[in-house]
């Protein structure tokens, strides 16, 4: 009689039902929904429902329903056309304080989701989208480092008082001359005190300074970028630019938007459900930046009424050294708030080096902490010396691409925006480092650093990739993909058993359970199900069944040696394991190879092969196993058909 260790089959069992719960969610056809959330200035309520049902109903759209979940509002609709009316219709409703999604609801039974079963989520392939391959030009990210380095060096230099002839940023570093060797060693350790600080305690400082050439009447000083800051430059202008695009991206209206580093120097954008690749190219190309103004606080009157500008907006005669300008959250009767700004411009955000969101060390309250560099940071502190208990503006300043056609010619323009994302009055003289009180909430200081921090992108990047997937070619693609898993599994399945028999019968339970758990796993860790990953699975079934092949062959030699039939299932099992183990290992180390080396799809494929492969050998050799013992353990046999 062949042994099977109960507590072996208690933990198949335990294993198989996880499988069926965790696998069970992705039965559930997700519905097509639009995805309502909120921006600053806004609120997900009640009152927001009533508004998204009123256009609706006077639409006359067919909704399954509307819902508010946490933060955000969910109007579940019948097909994907009416999806994309709806969308259009609600976003001119709401306007700007709200953002409208195209998104896909699940569909999945509270009772699974509560134990965190859900549906794997589609990729772009599977949904519908646009692709981009965005690369980064690092070198404008240098020269722009070394620029501003420059200006820092001219700014310490000059309020020192040390008369230099020019500071040139050139490729082999900042070059200052100076007029006496005195002048060079005074300017080093000016330059080490006041500019070349580390950013951390304990790093090296960014620049190495070093004498270069000595002439008559000229001493050159030499402030090369340390290897490390421009290293570090990289990272950080990657992960700026990596913050300034998803902040752009949530202008399209993506719910669930894919934006990645790939490499050094290449970002990956995805955006389901996107199909206007010209407006996603002009957002994702469009360049802004910051500045800071003084409020004319005679001409605006007294927040937050600013009575004075709204008389001057119904004029339009602002004094001559002021402009209007609005906010950018309307009031609380849904009418823009004008303000009146100096045209004197106090700094910008090229001036701009972080922004941090943080409750104020003082009273708790929400605050946004600014830092600017040395130039931005000196104006400031001769601003502020004049400034205290008054307001001081921050101005959002955008400029869009655009394309027009002009006498049978493709002409580029722009179009700019102007809006007063903060007005915070001055508690006190400061310079380079300030906070930005006056705001409602952490969330609202956490979207307005996020905002400074990602007003413009470190470094310019160039679209090197593009593609487009229709929602129609996505669809058809799942029933490909699924057309594809069904009959490679049902070839599989027909030729085990028509070839093993009752054994090859058992090897088909063990595919069809190895495909459950597969499609388990995958859905637990939430992995994103593409045309790689199903082609992944597709190999993963052809696969699976080459070992219960050599369990069978095995189990056929050691009968055709004389074996018992029950010696023969236990020495097939026995001496099949190491093969086959020696055979998954090798599949094992490609797919990690593939994992690795590879990037985007490829990836998807080989995550999915490695799960394969360690499900069916669970599936192939111990599940297997159990059924022959259960079927042929407590019995006496003369064959087995096999």
């Amino acid at each position: 009689m062949n042994e099977f260790p109960k507590w072996k089959y208690a933990l198949i069992a335990v294993l198989l039902v996880l499988g069926v719960i965790y696998a069970l969610p992705n039965v559930f056809v997700p519905l097509p929904a639009v995805q309502v959330s909120a921006n600053r200035g806004g609120n997900v309520d009640e009152a927001l429902k009533e508004r998204v049902l009123g256009v609706l109903q006077k639409n006359k759209f067919e909704f399954k329903s509307v819902d508010i979940n946490g933060d955000r509002l969910l109007a579940r609709l019948n097909d994907s056309e009416t999806q994309g009316k709806a969308q259009s219709a609600i976003s001119t409703e709401l306007g700007d304080q709200y953002t409208v999604a195209l998104n896909l609801a699940s569909t999945v039974p509270s009772w699974l989701s509560a134990i965190g079963a859900n549906a794997m989520p589609l990729g772009l392939d599977l949904q519908g989208g646009v692709h981009f391959l965005l690369e980064v030009d690092q070198k404008a990210a240098l020269d722009k480092m070394q620029q501003r380095f420059r200006d820092d060096i001219s700014t310490a230099l000059r309020d020192a008082k040390i008369r230099y002839e020019s500071v040139n940023a050139t490729p082999t570093g900042i070059v200052v001359t100076l007029k006496s060797d005195e002048d060079r060693k005074t300017a080093g350790n000016i330059i080490a005190k006041q500019v070349n600080q580390p950013e951390k305690l304990g790093d090296q400082p960014p620049l190495e300074l070093v004498d270069g050439t000595t002439t008559a009447d000229s001493y050159a000083l030499i402030a090369k970028v340390r290897d490390t800051t421009v290293e570090a430059q990289a990272r950080s202008t990657i992960a700026s630019n990596l913050t300034t695009l998803r902040n752009r991206v949530n202008q399209l209206g993506v719910s669930e938007p894919t934006i990645q580093q790939q490499g050094a120097n290449r970002i990956v954008v995805e955006l389901a459900g996107v199909h206007d690749t010209a407006e996603a190219k002009k957002i994702l190309g469009a360049t802004a930046t910051l500045e800071y103004r003084a409020v004319d606080e005679v001409a605006t009157g007294a927040a937050p009424f600013n009575q004075g500008a709204r008389e001057i907006m119904k004029s339009g005669n602002a004094p001559p050294e002021s402009r209007l300008y609005y906010m950018q959250n309307p009031g609380a009767d849904g009418k823009p708030v004008p303000i009146i700004l100096s045209k004197k411009v106090i700094a910008t955000g090229a001036e701009l080096a972080d922004a941090t969101a943080a409750p104020d060390p003082q009273n708790g309250l929400p605050a946004v902490s600014v830092r600017l560099n040395a130039k931005g940071g000196q104006k400031m502190l001769a601003f502020t010396q004049q400034a205290v208990g008054k307001r001081m503006g921050v101005v959002y300043i955008e400029r869009i691409p655009q394309t027009q056609i002009v006498d049978g010619k493709e002409v580029r323009t722009f179009k700019e925006t102007q809006e007063v994302i903060s007005a915070a009055t001055i508690q006190g003289v400061f310079g380079p480092r300030f906070q930005t009180t006056g705001l409602g909430s952490m969330k609202e200081a956490a979207e307005l650093a996020l905002l400074l921090r990602a007003g413009s992108l470190a470094a310019p990047v160039d679209i090197v990739q593009e593609s487009q997937i229709g929602p129609s070619l996505g669809r058809d693609n799942i029933a490909k993909g699924v057309k594809a898993v069904l009959i490679g599994l049902t070839a599989v399945l027909i030729a085990a058993l028509i070839y093993y028999h009752l054994f090859g019968l058992i090897a088909d339970i063990g595919l069809v359970l190895n495909l459950i758990l597969l499609v388990a796993v995958l859905s637990m860790f939430q992995a994103t199900l593409t045309m790689p990953g199903i082609a992944g699975i597709v190999l993963t079934l052809g696969m699976a069944i080459d070992a219960n092949v050599l369990i069978c062959e095995r189990i056929r030699e050691e009968l055709r040696n004389g074996s018992t039939p029950l010696a023969s299932i236990k020495a097939g099992y026995e001496k099949a394991w190491a093969t086959i183990f020696d055979a998954n290992v090798t599949h094992l180390l490609a797919s990690f190879g593939l994992f690795l080396f590879g990037s985007g799809p490829i990836k998807g494929f080989a995550v999915t092969l490695a799960i394969g492969i360690l499900t069916s050998m669970f599936t192939s050799v111990t599940v297997t196993h159990a059924v022959v013992n259960l079927i042929h353990g407590g019995r006496k046999l003369k064959t087995l058909s096999v």
